[in-house]
């Protein structure tokens, strides 16, 4: 197998430390990309592994996470190389050792994700098109946040769900959700569920697999709520840093349900069912 052999060869290119792939540690937990730990008896290095054509999604996902960095707010893992080897593609990420039974830092959490938004741009999108998971997402810049989520979000999940009903119906009424409510393009994790946000073993809150993007800070907001495990701590702390908008608890379900849009769309199932229960959920709070 050449991909270990490349994949060292890069990580010594690209850190100017020779390194040799000694052991290697699957780990569990990703339903879109294979996942290990390698190492050499001296450092550890994460490595996702994908087909081959889905080389451009490690390319995203490398810059979300160096844009994600950028304002110093959160514990971000440094992207190391992404790669090609024979029929492999993989991403090479700094190990971050995480304790995920840790709770004690997530109001350090929270007031570091209200920090996070408070980084802003005058236009909704971003600089490349990324992934949600395996979904493709476009992030063209857009000055409007309701044609951007309309078109781009809630528009594209619904064109690949196709049987969503009154799924059309929501979309023209989209508008009536910001009648009072003008978000700012704030940078946002776009994908801000449990399993990628955790603490270090020094209790440093880490934030990790992003679709990054410029939004709304409420479409992370509602997703920390949409699976559950934030703890009132975190959300204390986030909002004495940047208190919400109190139509929040209305448009997080908007929020969400493109989330559960695209779980309909990557696993099928009862997910088709809970969409149209939002759909419905959501045109009711319309009259």
């Amino acid at each position: 197998m050449t991909l270990w052999p490349t994949v060292a060869e890069q990580i010594s290119t690209q850190t100017g430390i020779p390194f040799v792939v000694g052991a290697v540690h699957p780990q569990g937990g990703g339903c879109i990309s294979a996942t290990y730990v390698v190492e050499d008896g001296q450092r550890r290095y994460f490595v996702k592994v994908n087909d081959a054509h889905r080389s451009a999604m490690f390319t995203a996902e490398a810059a979300g996470l160096a844009e994600l960095a950028r304002p110093r707010c959160l514990r971000i893992p440094t992207p190391i190389t992404v790669g090609v080897s024979g029929q492999c593609a993989f991403l090479v990420l700094e190990y971050l050792d995480l304790d995920t039974r840790n709770h004690t830092g997530m109001a350090q959490m929270g007031r570091g994700l209200a920090l996070l938004h408070r980084t802003t741009q005058d236009h909704f999108g971003w600089c490349m098109d990324n992934t949600l998971g395996a979904t493709p997402q476009h992030n063209p810049e857009t000055k409007d946040w309701v044609s951007f989520w309309g078109k781009y979000r809630l528009g594209f999940q619904l064109d690949l769900a196709h049987s969503i009903r009154r799924g059309e119906e929501l979309l023209a009424k989209l508008p009536a959700f910001f009648t009072d409510y003008r978000p700012r393009p704030s940078l946002v994790h776009g994908d801000l569920w449990r399993g990628n946000a955790a603490l270090t073993r020094t209790g440093e809150p880490a934030l990790f697999d992003p679709a990054v993007y410029y939004g709304d800070r409420e479409v992370d907001l509602a997703m920390t709520e949409l699976f559950g495990g934030f703890d009132a701590h975190f959300y204390a702390a986030y909002r004495e840093a940047w208190p919400l908008d109190s139509g929040y608890s209305v448009r997080k379900q908007l929020y969400n349900l493109y989330h559960i849009l695209n779980h309909f769309v990557l696993f099928g199932g009862s997910y088709r069912n809970q969409a149209i229960q939002m759909v419905d959920t959501l045109l009711a709070e319309l009259g």
